[in-house]
C-alpha cells in the first residue's frame, strides 16, 4: 500500500469511494467529482490517499480551520477528516494517512488537529481515539476529538 497526496486526477476514483461509503450507509454528505476537488484536494494542507494496485482505498484531509468554520474548530486548528473503504478495513490505511497528516500538521506549525465525529460513528470514534485523539467538546450531533501538537 502507497500513501500519497491526492492529485486533481483522483477526483474521479475518490469519488467512487465516497459513493460506496453512501451506499453503506456510513456518509450522508456529498460525494460527486466536484465535491471532492472542491471540499478533499485544492485549498487545504494535505489530501493525501492510500492505494493498492491502482485501487483508492482511502483518503484523508487537513486544512487550517479558519473563522466561522463549519465545525466551530479553534481558528489556527487543523480540521481532519477520513475516509477509508468498506474493502479496506483493518489494512492500516488510516495509521498510514495519519501518519502523513501528522508530518503536514508539524510543518504548518498547528498546534492541534480537531476531528469532528457524528455521534452515531463508533469506527470513527474507536479510529481516533486509537490514533491519540482525546475527546474534548461535544453537541448534539458529534463528539470533536482532538490531537494536540505543541
Amino acid at each position: 500500500m502507497k500513501i500519497r497526496p491526492a492529485t486533481l486526477a483522483d477526483a474521479p476514483a475518490i469519488s467512487v469511494l465516497l459513493q460506496e461509503l453512501v451506499a453503506a450507509g456510513k456518509r450522508t454528505s456529498r460525494a460527486d467529482e466536484d465535491f471532492v476537488r472542491t471540499h478533499y484536494i485544492e485549498g487545504g494542507l494535505l489530501c493525501s490517499v492510500a492505494e493498492e494496485e491502482g485501487e483508492i482505498l482511502g483518503l484523508q484531509s487537513l486544512k487550517r480551520a479558519e473563522v466561522g468554520n463549519p465545525y466551530a474548530t479553534p481558528e489556527g486548528w487543523g480540521i481532519i477528516g477520513t475516509h477509508v473503504s468498506p474493502r479496506a478495513a483493518r489494512k492500516g490505511v488510516g495509521r498510514g494517512l495519519f501518519a502523513a497528516s501528522r508530518v503536514a500538521a508539524e510543518a504548518a506549525a498547528l498546534p492541534a488537529i480537531e476531528a469532528y465525529i457524528q455521534r452515531g460513528n463508533a469506527e470513527g470514534q474507536g479510529y481516533y481515539e486509537a490514533m491519540g485523539f482525546r475527546a474534548w467538546r461535544e453537541d448534539e450531533i458529534a463528539i470533536a476529538r482532538r490531537y494536540d501538537l505543541a
